[in-house]
């Protein structure tokens, strides 16, 4: 089963970010699938280890990366020797638009390496967020851990500028589908809600992702009938329900045609968990 997990900060009612050591994570880790409504950014010192993020694992390794977006289905694995920090963080935590269209990308790199010679700098804006975040409640200004987040993404580029971030009609699009792909399945119903044509919305789509518009939403489909057939255990029928299909019938169709196996021979093959792999995802 998938743990729920909810923004708590532990003594800090307002704090929009915290942070913590690996060591930490280790103590409250328990192997399990988690689920966060905030982002997880992990700053990897050294060590070895890895993280599974949406069917996917990824490498824990000496100046590299991990962002686990709000939503994604993440476990933490073989991190006894992993050295470094993670910060916590709401979606609107960072303070400038940059930064926060950045955080709201659903095409941000779940790991990456950190180039050598941004290393000093990457280090420098953690080392600062994780001392002002350490310090008393009283004593931290309000508006001091969202600035310091958004100089430490700022430095740490995850991915290059590209089309998805400066097309605002593929952000409506996006933050249209993460609210109501479960009860409409037609990439017609977003054109109509947002007020584009249908082709005006495709060519935005494919610009910012090499992907049609209903070919995003079919994936985005996937991607939480997977996570409910992996981690949740749901039969088909559940999915059905819980995605907005009439029936387990035709959910399965869905299924099938878009993986090319029906739901429950991919839920038997993914196992108890999940299966992975060692790619990097769009999300």
């Amino acid at each position: 089963m998938i743990r729920q997990m909810t923004y708590q900060p532990a003594g800090r009612r307002a704090a929009a970010v915290e942070t913590m050591p690996f060591d930490r994570l280790r103590e409250l880790n328990d192997g399990g699938t988690q689920r966060a409504d905030f982002h997880v950014l992990a700053v990897v010192d050294a060590g070895h280890g890895s993280v599974a993020v949406d069917f996917l694992r990824h490498p824990l390794q000496e100046r590299s990366a991990v962002w686990v977006a709000p939503g994604a289905v993440h476990r933490w694995e073989d991190i006894a020797g992993v050295a470094g920090h993670l910060m916590l963080f709401v979606p609107t935590a960072p303070v400038t638009r940059a930064t926060r269209e950045l955080a709201a990308s659903p095409e941000l790199a779940a790991q990456w390496s950190i180039p050598e010679a941004d290393w000093p700098f990457v280090a420098a804006a953690r080392d600062h967020l994780v001392l002002e975040t350490s310090a008393p409640p009283e004593d931290i200004p309000a508006e001091l851990p969202g600035i310091l987040l958004s100089a430490l993404l700022a430095r740490l580029c995850p991915r290059p500028a590209g089309a998805a971030s400066a097309n605002p009609v593929f952000r409506r699009f996006q933050s249209s589908v993460e609210a109501h792909f479960r009860e409409h399945h037609d990439a017609g119903y977003y054109a109509r809600t947002l007020g584009y044509a249908p082709r005006t919305l495709t060519r935005a789509v494919q610009r910012a992702t090499g992907r049609s518009a209903k070919a995003y939403l079919v994936e985005r489909i996937v991607l939480e009938a997977k996570r409910l057939l992996a981690h949740d255990r749901l039969t088909a029928a559940a999915c059905a329900r819980t995605l907005g299909f009439p029936d387990a019938s035709n959910f399965s169709v869905f299924f099938r045609t878009a993986t090319g196996v029906r739901p429950g021979a991919w839920q038997a093959a993914a196992g108890p968990l999940t299966a992975v792999s060692d790619r990097t995802p769009a999300r």
